[in-house]
């Protein structure tokens, strides 16, 4: 059995829910904290043991191939003005020569088409697939623990957590069959169900590891929902090839492709880090106090 080496990154996104912020900035250039969406996604995949990392880009995207790549005159002058601790941080985050890969997306088809485009870099081997709006809060990475799934299995996974019942029509829901010893049969997918027909509460979170098989099914993936090739269809095709297993993910997970769970993702991480927690507490509650229901402000844009 082939182990998971390659991740996936579909960064071709506009961003429109960001404008005017995202005019210039790609969404997963934007910061959580001080670090960018997508680097919180690239340190998910090399703590579950990801080697290459492949980007699928569109235009105005330039940007997270020079953040992932080495910047000589910052690094010489950090160097020479003593700051130590801040190089040898950037210089842990950087990829190894040869370990990341950009494509591009050159038309917006969809979440199936991004994947797509990423056939000739993943190759005949297993593989992750991370959706960069999606970021995770945990102690031990999602991605780590759907490895060590995949080491069980063998077969593909997805990654899982539970909703509102009443929301279940927002997201692509699983249906859950027998349990495994670190996760569950998956029965049936069914992407945003009508309200009162979804056949459980677990929806997808934006984390998978899928056989290449799927490439040869979206190669002739007809387009659904949106007018898009969507992923989902092409799972259902390859469902019934090959076994998919569910991962019930545990910890936080932050949409940052909406402005709320961007905002909610900055609170949390700032509150969860030793270093700022109780100064950030203290604001929070301050602002919460101070600030008046007259003084609440509707959209700007």
């Amino acid at each position: 059995m082939k182990r998971v080496r390659k991740a996936v990154f579909p960064v071709a996104g506009l961003g429109t829910r960001f404008l005017p912020a995202t005019k210039a900035i790609p969404k997963e250039m934007l910061t959580v904290v001080d670090r960018p969406v997508i680097q919180y996604v690239v340190d998910e995949a090399r703590e579950a043991g990801i080697e290459h990392f492949i980007f699928v880009t569109g235009r105005n995207k330039a940007v997270i191939e020079d953040h992932f790549d080495v910047q000589f005159e910052l690094y010489d002058t950090l160097a020479q003005r003593g700051k130590d601790d801040q190089l040898a941080r950037l210089q842990r985050l950087q990829p190894a020569p040869g370990q990341t890969s950009f494509t591009r997306q050159q038309v917006p088809l969809g979440l199936g088409h991004a994947v797509w485009c990423a056939r000739e870099l993943v190759g005949d081997e297993p593989f992750a697939l991370l959706l960069p709006d999606m970021i995770m809060q945990s102690e031990k990475s999602c991605m780590k623990d759907m490895v060590e799934l995949y080491a069980e299995t063998g077969n593909n996974i997805i990654a899982v957590q539970e909703c509102d019942p009443a929301e279940a029509h927002k997201y692509g829901i699983v249906g859950r069959g027998e349990d495994t010893h670190h996760g569950f049969r998956i029965t049936e997918m069914v992407e945003k169900p009508k309200t009162g027909t979804a056949p459980s509460n677990l929806y997808i979170n934006g984390r998978y590891i899928l056989q290449p098989e799927i490439f040869g099914i979206l190669e002739s993936q007809e387009k659904g929902a949106g007018n898009e090739i969507q992923l989902t269809d092409a799972m259902l095709k390859l469902e019934k090839q090959q076994p998919f297993y569910g991962y019930h993910y545990q910890g936080r997970t932050f949409d940052c492709g909406s402005p709320e769970g961007f905002v909610e993702a900055n609170v949390a991480f700032a509150l969860w880090r030793s270093d700022m927690n109780a100064s950030m507490a203290g604001v929070i509650r301050t602002l919460l106090d101070e600030l008046k229901p007259s003084e609440r402000r509707g959209a700007a844009f």
